[in-house]
This record gives C-alpha cells, structure tokens and sequence, in this order.
C-alpha cells in the first residue's frame, strides 16, 4: 500500500491573521504532485524505503529523499562527478515540505537515522542541528588554528598551533525547524546563507570577518530541514529565492501515508544495514563517477530540457536541475557499487527530480516573486472582461507607473498577460487580460481588425527576441538591459 490509497488526513493551513493583503502574491496553486514513480526505488534505497513504509506514518518520498541525503554525506567527498570544470560530491541539500505540521516529517528522519546508526556508529555523530550562523557551520568542520606569536627565546616568528580542529569534515545538518533558520539568516550581517550556498557548491569555507578565523578545507555538508508550505512561503524571501540559496535544494512536499494509532511493528534493518555497510566501504574510495556508455543517450535526451532556464519563483528554485539530478544518479550508481551511471542510475534519478520539480510548483504556484507583477496579475485574473491601462494605472496609482510599465514587461515575456487595442472615438484604447482570458475574450476575431491580436497571438506563443523586443517597442514599453539569472 502506498501513501497514496490512503486518505488525505491533512487540510492546508489557513493564512495567517493580520497579513497584510498588498503583500499576497498571485498564484495558480498547482495539484499535489502524483506519487514519486516506481524508477525512484530502484535497488538497495528501495529496498530499504518498501521495507520502512508498512510500519510508519512516513510519506516514502521522504524516507527515500533522506536516506540517500544520509548515505551521500556518510560516504564523504572523494566519489565525485567533474563538469565542465565543476566537481559534484554526493552532497544533497533537502528540504521535506508538508501541508502542516502533520506531515510525519520528523518521524520519516527518525526511521532514517535508526538505519544509520546500526551500520555507522562514528558517523552518527556527524549528525548536528542548530545552525545559527555561517561561522558556527564552519567551527564544526574547522581545520587546525595556528596563530603568529614570537619565540622568546630566538625571537623569531612561529606558527602556533592554538586548536587542532576537526579531522572529519563530514558533516549532516537537520534543521526540524527550517523556518527557524531562514529567519535567522534574514537577519542583517548574518552569514549562514552565503556559506550554505559555498558548502553545497565546493569543500573550501570560510567567513571573511575578522572575529572568525576558522576555515575549512574538504568540507562534506549535507542538509535535511523540515518545514511546512506556509512557513516556506513566508520566511524564504524574494532575496534567497534569487540568490541561489533555494535552487540547491531539492524540494519534496510530504504527507502522512498512513494512520497507525499504536504506531508501527519494530521493522528488521540488520540485513540492509550489512548490505548499505559494503556500499559505504565501496563508495568512500571510488573517485571519479562518469556515464556508463549505454546511459548517454538518454543524458544527451534530457539534458537540454534540465539545463533551460524557466520563468517565475518555480523557475529559480530548480535552476540547478542538470547538477541535482547527477548527484542523485551518483548515489544510485555508489548504492550498486559501480563507478558508472547506467540507464536505471539515471531514471531514478529523474524521477525523483521530476517529483521535487513538481513539489515545488505545489509550494509556489506560478507566482513570479516581482511584487508588482504579481499583483497585476492576480488584478487581471480576478477580471476575465480585463482591465485598460487606465485602470490599471488608477488600481496602482501614478505614483508607481514605472513599477507597471515593468510589471507588464515582465507578464508579457513570460505570456501570462495579453494586450489588446480597442477602438474608441479618440485613439485606440489597450485592454489587458490575464493569458487565458486574453485568448478567450478574442476567440473568433477578424485577424485583419485592427483592435485583433494578429499582431501579438503568434509572436508571444514562441517568443523569437527580435519579434517581442519590436512589438514592446511598439507599445513605448522599455526592455530590461543587463538582467542576470542566478
């Protein structure tokens, strides 16, 4: 039985009182994802999640994503996967999302952790939570102190050394509170952000402040945080969404699969934990991980759709969908003790992606994290008839008529909104409509009318540059110059 021939237990939470309505963003709330495809438990991490799930509450795409998180950090930095220039450790950084506190998140970790401390006790204590700040991440994993003092008795300068450090760069972080970390990261002068985003990208940390001289060399960082819809909505600001903080972590919506009142029979882990135990041993020396010759077509397929980038919060937040997707195909391969990702390695891999991908657009919906755009659009979907851009102006007022001129921009490049010229006794007057509204309030139109979408229907379906940038100077509205994607 899988979370899915359960019934839903769970019910969104209500909005939080006193919120301000001009800060809403406007968003299609996307359907709960369908369930993680069968591709994801693929070899030993199936095994082990069909084992777990009878006896818990736990959604299996939590348990899945967790282990390998564990497993990937567990194994340390050396089985790693060169592109162009990059090296990808088996670092994952993974945020567990449910509807509401009820979604059995912590329960999933524990079930987790149990598996792990019988096949690895030292490396359970590389296990903290508690992050506070970038140099407190660092002090975990520091390398050894030395400090500049003068040799009394020579007189010469010498390295001290002051703290021997850490020789386990290994470290997993599970925040159960993850809002709770987010906050403290909004804080100004605050760290944590900047050395998160280093830690998953590279092993080499360190704080430029003069109080911390901690640094870290080989550093091997995982993350697992929990939080609901709600919080993420509200503590991830619109700078962490563009800077690159959300895009590296693989986001996973969850909730309960079963009610179990007395909670779950004792489950036997000690054949898997034999069996993770050799792929453990075999993944800390593997080295360099590369394709296996019959899985490159397949990559070659789905690459160039993985690495386009897409508009909106959903778009930053899965930016980094080609690296995501070999660190986990990496973990299956290590989890069969093979050097190289077969076809199944990858499948698995883009199942789980395309679960996270779709998690995400639970989460944000299509909202596009420009405040003005976003209010624009939700005005122009609350009135299929459309506004003109007098009203538009009027429902914003003047005194933000260049926060609109973009806003317009904005919804029309990514064909969310539409525009149409209306006859009028003076000169022709422009009616805005959300996208499907647009289409469907200019159904059966004459092509040839000029107050018809001839001029923009086509265009804007597969926006070629050249063509939209004419058309918006057509319509005095100005083009962005210089715009950079994180």
């Amino acid at each position: 039985m899988t979370a899915t021939d359960i019934l839903d237990f769970e019910a969104p939470a209500p909005a939080p009182s006193g919120q301000d309505p001009s800060a809403r963003i406007a968003r299609t709330d996307a359907p709960w994802p369908s369930p993680l495809g069968y591709e994801a438990f693929y070899g030993l991490a199936g095994q082990i999640v069909r084992t777990i799930e009878p006896q818990t509450e736990a959604d299996p795409a939590a348990l899945l994503v967790q282990f390998l998180t564990a497993f990937g950090n567990d194994i340390g930095s050396d089985a790693h996967y060169m592109a162009d220039g990059s090296r990808h450790a088996c670092k994952l950084f993974v945020a567990i999302v449910g509807a509401t506190s009820k979604g059995r998140k912590g329960t999933s970790w524990a079930r987790i952790r149990e598996l792990f401390a019988l096949t690895d006790s030292d490396w359970i204590q590389r296990v903290i939570s508690g992050l506070s700040s970038g140099e407190g991440l660092i002090w975990q994993i520091r390398d050894s102190i030395f400090r500049k003092e003068k040799n009394k008795k020579t007189g010469e300068i010498e390295d001290v050394l002051v703290d021997e450090g850490v020789s386990d760069k290994r470290v997993l972080v599970v925040e159960s509170e993850l809002a709770s970390t987010m906050a403290v990261m909004a804080r100004q002068g605050n760290t944590l952000s900047a050395i998160i985003r280093e830690a998953w990208d590279r092993g080499e940390l360190r704080a430029l402040t003069k109080t911390s001289p901690a640094r870290s060399t080989g550093a091997h960082v995982s993350l697992i945080g929990h939080v609901t819809r709600d919080e993420l909505r509200r503590s991830l600001d619109r700078t962490e969404l563009g800077n690159g903080f959300a895009n590296r972590f693989l986001w996973v919506c969850v909730k309960r699969s079963r009610c179990l009142p007395f909670g779950g029979d004792p489950v036997n882990l000690w054949e898997h934990a034999a069996d993770l135990r050799e792929a453990i041993h075999f993944a800390r020396n593997a080295g360099a991980v590369s394709f296996a010759a019959e899985a490159r077509p397949l990559w070659i397929e789905v690459y160039p759709e993985l690495s386009e980038g897409r508009p909106g919060i959903v778009g930053a937040v899965t930016a980094r969908a080609e690296a995501q997707v070999v660190r986990l195909a990496m973990l299956y391969a290590l989890l069969d003790k093979r050097r190289e990702i077969a076809s199944p390695h990858l499948r698995a891999a883009l199942a789980v992606w395309n679960y996270s991908s779709a998690s995400a657009r639970w989460v944000w919906g299509d909202a596009l994290g420009d405040p003005t755009a976003d209010e624009l659009l939700e005005l122009l979907r609350a009135n299929p008839e459309g506004r003109t851009a007098t009203e538009i102006r009027d429902h914003f007022g003047r005194h933000r008529s260049a926060d609109v001129v973009r806003a317009r921009r904005v919804l029309l490049v990514n064909g969310l909104a539409r525009s149409v010229s209306e006859p009028t006794d003076g000169r022709h007057a422009e009616r805005w409509f959300a996208a499907t509204e647009a289409t469907e309030a200019t159904e059966g139109r004459d092509p040839e009318d000029p107050g018809s979408l001839r001029s923009l229907r086509s265009p804007l379906a597969a926006p070629d540059p050249e063509t939209l940038s004419a058309w918006l100077d057509e319509q005095g509205i100005p083009t962005a110059k210089g715009t950079g994607n994180q």
